[in-house]
C-alpha cells in the first residue's frame, strides 16, 4: 500500500490467526507497543496495521487500514519499527493526498526525506502561546458577533444544504487573501463525490494553490477514517513549524471522526458507555484537540464542521467537543429558508472573545446592541404574524425595522460561488462593518428600502 514501509523478511513478527472484518488477531514471537504500524503483503499491494490491543503475552489485536477482503489466516505480518507517519515538505500545498501522504490527485509522490509521526504530543506548555487577537475573516456576521480567536478552535455546526462548505471554502479563501497562510483542509469520512466536487471549486476559486486537502473517505476502514484527521494536523503542525506563516486546519466533519473511533471500539469488543458511545470518547477528542494550538512558532487556527444528532446538543459527543471550542457558529435552516447567507443565527452562536476587555468597548457596545435588536425582532414575530407590525408599539416598530435592515445587511456575496451566483464575492473589514452597524442602530439608515441592504458589501454614505 505504501512505498514508506518496505517487507523485510528479518521483521516478521508473526502471523495473522482470526479476521474479523477491519480487525484481525495477530499471534506474535514479540509484542510491539499500541500504535505501533504492521504490515502484510496482499498480492502486489502492501496492507498496513495498527496494534490497538494486546491481549495476552502472544497475541495482539489491529486494525486494518484498508479493505479487509482478501486477508486471511497465515498470513506473515512484519514489524516496522514506527508508528504510522508521513512524508512533509511544503511542496505538499496544491496537493490531494490520503491518510498516508500518498497522492489521490493523480500526481506524482511527494519528494522528501522528511516524515512526521501522526501521533505526536502536544506541543509543551512552555512552547505554547494564547492570543486575545481576533483573525478577522471578512465575514460581516462572523466578525461583529462571534469572532474567532486566532490560533483558536472554532465548531461550526449545521445540517446538510444550510451553505457549510462554502462558509468553510471562504474562510480558506480568507486565509489565504487576508494572511497570505495556507489551510489543510482534513475530508473524514467524506463522501466521494463531495470531495471530487470541493477539490475542483477550490481550484475554480482559486484557493488550492495554498491548501492541502487530506481524505479519509466513507467506503474505507474506520481505521482510516479515524486517523486522518490526526494525519492532517500532523501537516498543519508541519506548515505552522516551518514556514511560521497563519495556518488554517479544516476538519470536515469531526462528528465522523468520532463516529470512526465507536466503530474500532465496538470491533476491538470495549464496553459501549454512555448513549452507546466509546468509553474512550473524552480522551480520543483530547488527544486531537490539545494539539491545534498557536505556538512561538506560529498560529494555528481550526475550523470544525459538527453535526449534531438530532439536534440535540446535549449529545455526549457534542459536549466532548465543546469543551475545547473557543467559538461556536450555529448555521439553521430557519436562516437559510429567508435567503439569509450565510445562515449564522446571530442569537445562537457565541464566542469566548465577546467581551469589552478584548474587544474594546465599541466592538462589544455595537455586537450587543445589533444582537438585542435582532432577539426582540425574535420576540415580536409571532405577534406580527397574528396581527400585523402596525399593532405595534413605535418603539418596537423602530426596532423591528431596523432588525429587518440588519438581518439582511448581514447576509454577504461569497468569494467561492460568484461563478454560480452571478454576484461578485466582497470582503468587509471590521472597521466598515462597525460603522454601518452604528448607523444602523442610530437611525441613519431607516429611510433606505431593506432591499438595499440585502447582499451587500460595505453601505454606501446615506
Amino acid at each position: 500500500m505504501s512505498h514508506m514501509y518496505p517487507l523485510q523478511e528479518n521483521a516478521a513478527i508473526g502471523t495473522i490467526t482470526e479476521v474479523h472484518g477491519p480487525v484481525v488477531v495477530i499471534s506474535c514471537s514479540r509484542i510491539p507497543p499500541i500504535k505501533q504500524a504492521l504490515t502484510a503483503n496482499l498480492g502486489n499491494e502492501l496492507c498496513l496495521f495498527e496494534v490497538h490491543q494486546h491481549l495476552d503475552k502472544q497475541h495482539i489485536r489491529a486494525v486494518t487500514l484498508h479493505r479487509a477482503s482478501g486477508l486471511h489466516r497465515g498470513m506473515t505480518v512484519y514489524d516496522t519499527g514506527a508508528p504510522l507517519h508521513v512524508p512533509v515538505c511544503l511542496e505538499c500545498l496544491g496537493r490531494v493526498l490520503n491518510l498516508l501522504g500518498e497522492p489521490l490527485d493523480g500526481g506524482s509522490p511527494l519528494q522528501t526525506q522528511t516524515y512526521r509521526n501522526i501521533h505526536a504530543p502536544p506541543s509543551s506548555l512552555s512552547e505554547a502561546t494564547s492570543s486575545n487577537e481576533i483573525m478577522i475573516t471578512g465575514i460581516k456576521v462572523i466578525d461583529l458577533l462571534c469572532p474567532f480567536a486566532k490560533g483558536g478552535k472554532t465548531g461550526l455546526f449545521g445540517g446538510a444544504g444550510v451553505g457549510k462548505t462554502v462558509l468553510v471554502m471562504e474562510f480558506m479563501h480568507a486565509v489565504a487573501s487576508l494572511y497570505r497562510g495556507a489551510s489543510v483542509f482534513a475530508g473524514v469520512g467524506e463522501r466521494m463525490r463531495e470531495a471530487h466536487e470541493l477539490w475542483h471549486e477550490m481550484k475554480a476559486a482559486g484557493v488550492m494553490e495554498q491548501s492541502l486537502m487530506v481524505f479519509g473517505q466513507m467506503d474505507e476502514s474506520p481505521g482510516v477514517r479515524f486517523r486522518v484527521g490526526l494525519s492532517a494536523l500532523t501537516y498543519a503542525e508541519y506548515l505552522r513549524d516551518t514556514s511560521h506563516q497563519e495556518v488554517l486546519l479544516v476538519m470536515d466533519n469531526i462528528f465522523r471522526f468520532v463516529q470512526a473511533g465507536s466503530e474500532v471500539s465496538s470491533l476491538l469488543g470495549r464496553m459501549p458507555a454512555t448513549v452507546g458511545y466509546q468509553p474512550t470518547l473524552i480522551t480520543e477528542v483530547a488527544e486531537l484537540e490539545d494539539r491545534i494550538s498557536a505556538t512561538r512558532q506560529g498560529n494555528m487556527t481550526s475550523v470544525q464542521a459538527v453535526y449534531v444528532p438530532a439536534d440535540d446538543m446535549t449529545d455526549p459527543a457534542v459536549n466532548a467537543i465543546l469543551s475545547h471550542l473557543d467559538t461556536k457558529v450555529i448555521l439553521t435552516r430557519s436562516q437559510a429558508g429567508k435567503g439569509i447567507y450565510p445562515a449564522v443565527d446571530p442569537l445562537q452562536s457565541s464566542s469566548k472573545m465577546m467581551d469589552a476587555y478584548t474587544l474594546g468597548s465599541r466592538h462589544y457596545t455595537i455586537a450587543e446592541g445589533v444582537r438585542e435588536h435582532l432577539a426582540r425582532y425574535h420576540e415580536l414575530e409571532d405577534i406580527i404574524a397574528m396581527l400585523g407590525i402596525e399593532e405595534l408599539s413605535p418603539k418596537d416598530k423602530r426596532i423591528v425595522q431596523r432588525a429587518r435592515r440588519l438581518q439582511r445587511y448581514l447576509t454577504q456575496p461569497m468569494w467561492v460561488i460568484a461563478a454560480h451566483s452571478g454576484i461578485p464575492g466582497v470582503s468587509v473589514s471590521l472597521t466598515e462593518t462597525l460603522d454601518d452597524c452604528e448607523a444602523f442602530l442610530l437611525g441613519k439608515y431607516d429611510e433606505i428600502p431593506e432591499q438595499h441592504c440585502y447582499m451587500q458589501g460595505r453601505m454606501k454614505s446615506p
